[in-house]
C-alpha cells in the first residue's frame, strides 16, 4: 500500500509539473500538487515499520 501511494504521489507531481510548463489548466493543477503533497506527507507519517 505504501508503494502504491508513493508512485500516484510521483505521478501527481509530474502532472503538476507538467501542466505548469504547458499553462492548459491552471485551477486543477493546483489541486493535484496538494493531492500528491498530503500523499507525500502520509507516506512520512506512516514510514515504515522495521
Amino acid at each position: 500500500m505504501n508503494n502504491l501511494l508513493y508512485i500516484i504521489a510521483v505521478i501527481l507531481v509530474i502532472g503538476w509539473l507538467i501542466g505548469v510548463f504547458a499553462y492548459s489548466a491552471t485551477g486543477i493543477i493546483h489541486v493535484l500538487l496538494v493531492i500528491a503533497i498530503i500523499a507525500t506527507l502520509f507516506k512520512v507519517i506512516g514510514g515504515r515499520s522495521f
